[in-house]
């Protein structure tokens, strides 16, 4: 009955056009104050310690990276060096694109900064070449969700922290690696979806690119592509946590933006720093709201009634997880990747944990599911990123991405059901 009543309210709060963060305050507070005794100060100490997890530490850090990243020219020598390598093959520049995205993604940990990185370069290019402008768009709708699936991933320390409250969570060490082979596989899947379409279409390829070209191109992208080197080498040769990377690529990405590339004036630090501190704190917020609504759950017993129900209803692992992705893709429809992680996490894990089903595997499988719903309307994140770049509506865009979303449900169904893509790499390292 209480579950009906916290649920039935949020949903009322989020269908006003309430934002989410603060419709989860509301329900929250509500049912707190009506239907509980739970003491206010229990309320204002849950606020605060909710948040005083040393892995949330990493989030600021990695938007700041990513925000030096892409106003300081990394995202430009990225591209040449993609452009160099893959341009002259069918669809060169939008393969590019991909790659571009990829390696970017390595070292932003958002997906929004890696559509808009990579977008705002390759895609006045494509239609320059001669590609159609759709098929842009949905080369760097789909290929930007890559910044939340290869490592680092902010989505990834979300579901840590969503489910640090179980002795079988997974650390996001282990999801950065368990990352990695899943990252490259939809990379290479959305890269040969572009291919074929290029090929099928005849769009324009480059002319191949000489080996001084791509050694120039290697030189000048090569303090941008040590970052992935040393985020991703330190966090597993444990010289650093995936917290202390953050920071560490931060510091990196300032250095590099302002004094090796000069790309941009110690006087636009501010305002980077600036647009870094806003969009820390509005994810914050979140965290806050959710961690509270996470209480209410767990005070109220709700996630366990849930995981007994489900177990009794004799759903096995396979029937499970495909009402897990049919409920992660559903939530994807009107909620973006951070509150659908926060929110969904804490009721689904110990169903899965439950039915035996690998923590890791399970976050693994609902980053890609956050990946598909960034690139579907109607709160596609990328698309109304997209949207903004290449001045096409919402719609048109749907359009445009659905060869590549396709490519990425079936991806969806690999990962779900065959475990061992996700868990192999952490467990090859000793990780698990």
């Amino acid at each position: 009955m209480n579950a009906a009543i916290i649920f039935g309210l949020l949903l009322v709060l989020m269908l006003t056009g309430m934002p989410i963060s603060i419709s989860l305050g509301l329900t929250v507070l509500t049912f707190l104050f009506t239907m509980t005794n739970v003491p206010i100060e229990a309320v204002a100490l849950k606020l605060f310690t909710g948040i005083e997890k040393f892995e949330i530490m990493a989030i600021p850090f990695f938007i700041l990276a990513g925000n030096f990243l892409t106003h300081g020219g990394v995202a430009r020598r990225m591209i040449n060096f993609a452009t160099a390598m893959v341009g002259h093959w069918h669809g060169g520049l939008g393969l590019a694109g991909v790659m571009g995205c990829a390696l970017f993604a390595a070292v932003s940990g958002s997906s929004p900064a890696t559509v808009v990185a990579i977008g705002s370069i390759v895609l006045p290019a494509m239609v320059a070449q001669g590609f159609p402008k759709q098929f842009g768009a949905g080369v760097i709708t789909t290929s930007g969700a890559l910044g939340i699936l290869i490592p680092p991933s902010i989505v990834m320390v979300m579901y840590s922290v969503a489910t640090s409250g179980s002795p079988h969570a997974a650390s996001v060490g282990q999801l950065f690696m368990a990352g990695v082979i899943p990252g490259l596989m939809l990379a290479f899947v959305l890269g040969g979806v572009t291919w074929y379409r290029a090929r099928k279409f005849g769009y324009p390829r480059l002319p191949k690119a000489s080996l001084a070209q791509r050694l120039k191109a290697l030189r000048e992208a090569i303090w941008g592509l040590l970052l992935i080197v040393i985020v991703i080498g330190g966090i597993y040769s444990g010289v650093f946590t995936p917290t202390e990377a953050a920071a560490m690529s931060a510091v990196y990405a300032f250095i590099i933006a302002v004094f090796v590339y000069k790309d941009m004036p110690l006087r636009g630090v501010p305002k980077v720093l600036l647009s870094s501190a806003s969009m820390s704190a509005m994810l914050l917020y979140i965290i806050t709201n959710a961690v509270l609504f996470s209480f209410v759950l767990t005070s109220e017993n709700i996630p366990q009634a849930i995981a007994d129900w489900i177990v009794g209803q004799g759903l096995g692992v396979i029937a499970f997880l495909l009402v897990t992705n049919i409920l992660l893709l559903m939530a994807g429809n009107f909620m973006e990747p951070s509150s659908i992680v926060l929110i969904m996490a804490p009721i689904l894990f110990p169903v899965a944990i439950k039915l035996g089903i690998d923590p890791v595997h399970f976050g693994i499988m609902m980053v890609v599911n956050m990946e598909v719903g960034m690139c579907h309307p109607p709160v596609g994140l990328n698309l109304y990123v997209a949207s903004g770049i290449t001045k096409m509506g919402i719609t048109e865009l749907t359009v445009a991405v659905w060869p590549w979303l396709l490519a990425m449900l079936g991806f969806l169904v690999l990962i779900t059901y065959v475990p061992i893509i996700s868990t192999w790499l952490p467990r090859a390292l000793g990780m698990m």
